[in-house]
């Protein structure tokens, strides 16, 4: 079971580190481990001015040339950092949408079998990840979802304006929509590769968070795939800055009625 970690990022050197660490390290984890998984990491920067790509140059040369054991140790034995850590460089900082889409097709093209996305900033815990591939063995399902709904409400550190924006927004996208998912606007998912080759991943046109809605309406509607809802604990970012900006809320507003309606490719 290979499965490909995709984190885009734009300005992350206070939380990168920490967080190709994280995810490698969960090749050492006994669920990993007993269902034969080798997780590989693929970071999608946007030209980050603080350096965020240097930062993980710098971790594979450090780390390429040797074998270590507290990051690898997977089904089929252990690997070099520069096996499973890849970088996608773009030129300039062009939205969450088409960054996960460069991964998807990365991770078609090299073989792998799921893709998991989550943010930089550790609002998702990479602990959850052997937990949602321990499901999707046990299911066989198109995708994941990690939710923040799902059974109650799961959000730390969030002002309440922040929650009741998202909580009623996700009403609204699966209202609109008709996809009976909890959390249609969460970015910590994992997708089967078989679906994603059903979905046109050029034509995912959300650049913001609308991604999330548009690419959970494709699984569904589009690829014709299941899903399973996982329940996850989201945590407010403490380091480095948040990417939420009112164009990003708007967006994802009026693209939820361009699915409904249609009107994508």
């Amino acid at each position: 079971m290979k499965i490909l970690v995709a984190v885009p990022t734009y300005n992350e050197k206070d939380n990168i580190k920490k967080m190709m660490e994280a995810v490698l390290s969960l090749n050492g984890n006994e669920t990993v481990k007993r269902l034969k998984a080798a997780v590989s990491l693929v970071i999608i920067d946007d030209n980050s001015p603080d350096g965020t790509r240097e930062i993980v140059k710098d971790f594979q040369g450090r780390n390429g040339g040797r074998e270590t054991p507290a990051f690898y140790n997977a089904g089929s034995g252990e690997a070099a950092v520069s096996e499973r850590l890849f970088l996608i460089e773009r030129q300039k900082k062009s939205g969450l949408g088409t960054a996960y889409a460069e991964a998807f097709r990365f991770a078609l093209n090299k073989g792998f079998d799921y893709v998991i996305t989550m943010d930089c900033d550790f609002s998702h815990n990479p602990d959850d990840i052997p937990g949602f591939i321990s499901l999707m063995n046990d299911k066989k399902c198109g995708m994941i979802v990690g939710s923040r709904y799902s059974g109650g409400i799961r959000i730390i550190n969030w002002s309440i304006k922040r929650l009741l924006i998202s909580y009623f927004a996700n009403i609204y996208a699966k209202l609109v929509t008709g996809v009976k998912i909890s959390d249609l606007t969460g970015g910590f998912n994992m997708y089967d590769a078989n679906c994603l080759k059903k979905i046109n991943l050029d034509g995912i046109s959300s650049r913001g968070y609308a991604f999330q809605i548009e690419m959970k309406y494709r699984v569904v509607k589009e690829a014709g795939c299941n899903f399973e809802e996982y329940p996850i604990i989201f945590y407010e970012r403490t380091l480095g800055d948040s990417k939420m900006s009112n164009g990003i809320i708007f967006e994802a507003f009026f693209g939820v009625v361009k699915l409904r309606l249609g009107l994508y490719k």
